[in-house]
């Protein structure tokens, strides 16, 4: 198991780190990549559609906002509770019930969704589907399970790599079928969701056996309990606020890059969507890619240093910005800042026990929502406060000046946690590859 600097101890032995195949099959990488980018897709279709479809039952611009902004809330809220419970479940269960259950859960929501004949169904069933949401935490953990602690990574990059997929194909193909019909991306997403559900049914192998799996406790389900277990962790804490200062300027970066672009380029559709496009590539590119030749040379805590600098100047430059094109140029030249979630997830994921990864995760996917919940409040704040100026002020790139400042101080806290670190244990080396 690695310490909190990254650097790696010798790999388990094989009986430690096998897990008991379901219906004979090892687990392996393949079967979940497929899983979660089927499972990204089918969210990403719904991104282009879900605002205008919440304002079919608003009755204008400014109760359209409030009420995207309560559905969001929801989604979030929900999201933030149920994402260490559905977590900690997989660690008494296993991992294929849980990722099961969620697609199945994904599946119920699109199709309610499409068929809502009111806000409070909309605000309902969205609710329901950020309980249910916690695939990407239990796949993490899936990860984690069948991967040595040197490995984990590279391999949650090639997660996010098909995060990143999945980003750039599933808008894509929501804003073409939301053309035809605004509620067509919710049944195609649906049927998306069943499909992978049937797919882990008949395919995907459990990864944790037995003898791994610990009880299910109230207690320390919910994620209160969860982040304060998860902060007790060696040198885990530190990281913790760096998951958070990093993870709310991301979500402030994404409620405000459409409204952002229009304002002050005058960006349609097309020029946003090409946007998004670029940003799915890139992450793509390197999480799959990419990440595994750095960390030939890389700790992830020395990348995960880097990339919050890259990141920090990356916000301040979209800030400064006065031309479009600069925009996904930054996106093409901020190539580390792409690299901070999985090497945070893979120091803290080496930190956590084999019993406690689904926990382990499903804590950080709940801190991350939590960080989703404040977002839009902070950044809707930051736009309507320079609202009021000429686009070409430069005073217009607050929301990305806050987002550089955030990043910032995650930077100071990592360098100083790794810095103690080192002068305790000493210097780390790269992983192997």
């Amino acid at each position: 198991m690695s310490d909190a600097t990254g650097a790696s101890t010798p790999h388990p032995t094989p009986e430690s780190s096998a897990t008991a195949p379901s219906k004979g099959r090892a687990p392996a990488m393949g079967f979940i990549l497929i899983t979660v980018l089927i499972d990204m897709i089918s969210v990403g279709l719904i991104i282009p559609v879900l605002p205008p479809l919440v304002g079919q039952f608003a009755e204008d611009a400014v109760d359209h906002a409030f009420w995207y902004g309560v559905v969001s809330f929801a989604f979030g809220i929900a999201n933030f509770f149920g994402a260490p419970i559905l977590g900690r479940l997989s660690d008494r269960y296993g991992r294929r019930p849980v990722l099961l259950i969620g697609f199945l859960g994904l599946a119920l929501n699109f199709f309610a969704t499409a068929l809502a004949q009111a806000l409070w169904v909309l605000v309902a069933v969205r609710a329901v589907g950020g309980a249910m949401q916690a695939n990407a935490a239990v796949a993490h953990a899936y990860v984690a399970d069948i991967s040595a602690p040197a490995d984990r990574a590279r391999r949650f990059g090639l997660v996010g790599a098909m995060f990143g997929v999945g980003y750039v194909l599933g808008p894509v193909m929501g804003g073409v079928l939301g053309d035809i019909d605004l509620h067509l991306p919710f049944y195609v997403a649906g049927a998306l969701a069943v499909a992978n559900t049937f797919y882990g049914w008949l395919i995907l192998p459990e990864s944790l056996p037995p003898h791994k799996r610990t009880p299910f406790e109230w207690r320390r389900a919910n994620p209160i309990s969860s982040l304060k277990g998860l902060a007790a962790l060696s040198g885990v804490k530190p990281l913790l606020w760096v998951v958070a200062l990093s993870n709310l300027a991301q979500f402030i970066l994404h409620m405000t890059w459409v409204l952002y672009c229009s304002f002050r380029f005058g960006w349609g559709p097309k020029e946003n969507g090409w946007s998004l496009f670029v940003v799915g590539v890139v992450a793509a590119v390197v999480q799959g890619g990419l990440l595994r030749l750095l960390l030939k040379r890389l700790t992830p805590a020395q990348l995960l240093q880097m990339g919050l600098i890259s990141s920090a100047i990356g916000y301040l430059a979209w800030g400064l910005a006065t031309e479009g094109w600069m925009m996904m140029a930054i996106v093409a030249f901020n190539l580390l800042g792409f690299t901070i979630g999985s090497s945070v997830q893979s120091l803290i994921s080496n930190a956590a026990s084999d019993r406690e990864q689904g926990t382990a995760m499903g804590s950080v996917a709940s801190l991350t929502s939590a960080m989703a919940v404040a977002a839009p409040v902070i950044g809707a704040t930051l736009l309507g406060m320079v609202s009021h100026l000429e686009p070409s002020h430069w005073l217009v790139g607050l929301p990305f000046f806050a987002c550089c400042a955030l990043q910032v101080l995650g930077a100071v806290i990592a360098i100083r946690h790794f810095s103690n670190t080192r002068a305790s244990h000493g210097p780390t080396s790269p992983n192997p590859s």
